[in-house]
């Protein structure tokens, strides 16, 4: 018997039924002997309403107050759960994350969290109670309601399972688990049984929608076993592990595609010392994350200057750089919204010579261009056209025999 971290999505708790669906799924675990920790979201469709009513009311609404305002969706689908499980006869109780003390830093919207003080919890359990955890949220030092960004629960479960020594964190979702591709683009895609933590978070930071990437990072800093399942089976889902030898025997693990890119040109750049520092020093203290980065050959004492970010902070990034170099420094900056990143990751990779070679070799079979690349030891990133991303996907998952095997 031990302690589990359950954490449901906003579709598993969309609706009374489904709340009933996971009360009862919470119980029967319970039943089972463990103690169990539940992280649940807003129900689905919520959060994009109370942002959406902000944003009705002011065209920059306050950032403080729309933690406040985002975070009520947390404490609704914890308050029901906690009332229907408690109806059903397993004992319950509700926990916000100012109740939890998960203290976090004062970054509204997109905080980090420093230090859980796991007290409560313990308490709540000790009385053989299941903790019902508001996920997305926490409270910095001053006493304000911080949310943790998009995905946010998964990492409120993940902290809350290192912080407990739990056993295992499963995370339920509409989902039975990680597959080697979108099965909406390749049919044959392959459910993975286990994979490790490395690969998951190349996946997590290429596209793949499945766990949000900081929850990866706590699991793997902190060595927490994640059990991705859907909430609408008892099928065993993919389990996010340490590495071991059979998961580096995997050459390449899965491919992915994400939409979510923009590529800044910026032209005429006077090419002296110092040139990206200016640049990237300025993006990164607006907390804008770069991906690719291109500096074409000198002409003339000047050069061209290309990056990617992601589609929603493009507009921003522009204004960042014109603000970072006088106009006499460059020429024009352009936006370029019409790419798609695809990429491979796979732990083999590292000791298997010539993968991104057969890569670009069926991009080009499939006659996609490649606009940029990057790499890292597991994986392979390689910026196209927009069009062009689910050919090279099936081409890419075809071409590595991640299907079905036949």
């Amino acid at each position: 018997m031990g302690l589990i971290v359950q954490k449901y999505g906003g579709t598993s708790v969309g609706s009374p039924d489904r709340i009933r669906a996971v009360a009862e799924r919470v119980a029967r675990t319970r039943g089972e002997g463990h103690d169990v920790v539940v992280v649940v979201s807003a129900m689905a469709g919520e959060t994009n309403r109370l942002l959406a009513l902000g944003r009705e009311l002011a065209a920059a609404p306050d950032a403080r107050e729309m933690d406040a305002l985002v975070a009520t969706g947390e404490q609704v689908s914890s308050a029901l759960l906690s009332i229907t499980l408690n109806a059903a006869g397993t004992p319950a109780r509700s926990l916000l994350g100012h109740q939890v003390r998960m203290r976090t830093d004062g970054a509204f919207t997109k905080a980090r969290i420093q230090t859980i003080d796991d007290a409560s919890l313990r308490e709540v359990l000790d009385r053989g109670r299941v903790a019902v955890v508001a996920g997305f949220q926490g409270v910095d030092a001053a006493g304000n309601i911080t949310t943790l960004g998009r995905g946010g629960s998964d990492t409120s479960a993940v902290a809350l399972a290192a912080a407990l020594e739990a056993d295992v964190c499963e995370i339920y979702t509409d989902v039975d688990g990680v597959y080697t591709a979108d099965p909406r683009i390749c049919p044959d895609a392959r459910k993975v049984d286990r994979i490790s933590y490395e690969e998951m978070l190349e996946l997590a930071s290429l596209g793949a929608k499945v766990l949000q990437i900081r929850s990866v990072e706590v699991a793997m800093k902190f060595g927490v076993p994640i059990h991705v399942r859907s909430s609408f089976s008892d099928a065993e889902g993919t389990v996010v592990t340490r590495e071991d030898d059979a998961l580096e025997s995997v050459v390449v693990a899965g491919v992915t595609k994400n939409d979510d890119e923009a590529r800044v040109i910026v032209r005429g750049v006077i090419d002296q010392p110092g040139l990206a520092a200016s640049i990237f020093e300025a993006l990164a203290a607006d907390n804008i994350s770069v991906d690719m980065i291109i500096q074409n050959v000198s002409e003339d004492g000047r050069t061209d200057v290309t990056f990617t970010v992601a589609d929603g902070e493009a507009e921003q990034a522009r204004e960042i750089v014109e603000g970072a170099l006088a106009s006499s420094q460059r020429g024009a900056i352009l936006l370029d919204r019409d790419v798609c990143k695809v990429s491979i990751v796979g732990l083999g990779m590292r000791s298997h010579a010539g993968v991104a070679a057969k890569m670009f070799r069926l991009l080009a079979e499939a006659g996609v261009n490649i606009q940029a690349i990057s790499t890292s030891e597991i994986k392979v990133s390689c910026l196209i056209d927009a069009g062009q991303g689910v050919d090279a996907v099936r081409a890419l998952h075809t071409g590595f025999s991640l299907g079905h095997p036949q």
